[in-house]
């Protein structure tokens, strides 16, 4: 099966075409002043009646004039649905996850939104899990699954990201842990503004899922797909634009057999179209499901080359 045919297959089996976007309508509820940089309460709308929550963090000196790169970083799952933004824009959670903040410090402009079920978007009706696969059902007895409506989200994040003045549009990347690395790859195929996508721990496989007997995020699971392809063949879709993934070797949420079998088809399907070099992969030894000093020092070296040193 071509590329092409492949990612119609998977819009297809996510739910097909995503709706003609509605006006942002953004606003900036609260400004942060710290040592460095600012913090933006904002929100934009994904729909009509969808509301994002996100903080936005803006290096001292980033303005109109002088812009910067953007990156939107998509937050991990971990069974804290009480965390979203608030985790890589640095205002709570684990401090190796304050990712945005980090990059914020280095001068990227930095989108941490909200996804659906986690923080400002959880239900009043519904706590944590049971919201979360409520959620996920009530998009696939509707012909979608929630993988349709993170993306749909995704892509107006980077809709939000681009319509701001201090951000350079040709210059936006994502970076994601977990959860967020999912969404990373899963966003990349159909967001082509993004020049290099960063995951972080996760590409658990159907194969992997299955064999393992693993239970994972809902955004995992794409109806009707794995006849056709597993998650490594969504992030190959991302080709030719730079990807890089991260892997702890004794992380069980992606079992490393199939994460070698997986970054290998990667590798084919870069190489096949003559872009090998934008495709990279870590493997820690002896670590798990973490953000290590050397991920996190390969994630940076990424955003460096691909949105500050290369010319789209």
């Amino acid at each position: 099966m071509s590329n092409e045919s492949l990612r119609d297959r998977l819009k297809q089996c996510l739910g097909g075409e995503w709706p003609e976007p509605c006006e942002l309508a953004p606003e900036v509820k609260e400004t942060i002043q710290e040592e460095g940089y600012r913090i933006e309460k904002v929100e934009y709308s994904a729909e009509p009646d969808d509301r994002v929550p996100a903080y936005l963090l803006v290096p001292d000196g980033v303005d109109a004039e002088h812009p910067a790169p953007g990156i939107a970083i998509w937050h991990q799952h971990a069974g804290q649905w009480r965390l979203g933004k608030s985790e890589p824009a640095g205002l709570d959670g684990n401090p190796m996850h304050h990712t945005g903040l980090a990059l914020a410090k280095e001068g990227y402009v930095v989108l941490c939104p909200d996804t659906l079920c986690f923080e400002e978007r959880q239900s009043p009706h519904l706590e944590g899990r049971d919201f979360e696969w409520f959620t996920f059902l009530q998009y696939v007895v509707n012909g979608k699954c929630l993988a349709w409506k993170n993306i749909l989200d995704m892509r107006r994040a980077v809709d939000y990201l681009q319509s701001r003045p201090e951000v350079q549009g040709d210059r936006l990347g994502c970076y994601g842990h977990s959860m967020g690395s999912t969404c990373a790859w899963l966003v990349g195929p159909f967001e082509p503004r993004l020049k290099c996508v960063v995951g972080n721990c996760c590409l658990p496989t159907y194969e992997g899922i299955h064999k393992h007997y693993l239970r994972h995020c809902a955004t995992n699971f794409i109806p009707g797909f794995y006849p056709y392809g597993d998650h490594y063949d969504i992030a190959a879709l991302i080709a030719p634009r730079a990807l890089h993934l991260n892997f702890g070797e004794d992380d069980g949420g992606s079992p490393i057999e199939v994460v070698r079998k997986g970054v290998k088809v990667i590798r084919q399907r870069y190489e096949a179209q003559g872009a090998g070099e934008s495709f990279s992969f870590f493997i820690e030894e002896g670590v798990g499901h973490v953000l290590s000093e050397r991920m996190w020092e390969l994630t940076r070296e990424k955003f460096e080359t691909h949105l500050r040193k290369e010319r789209s």
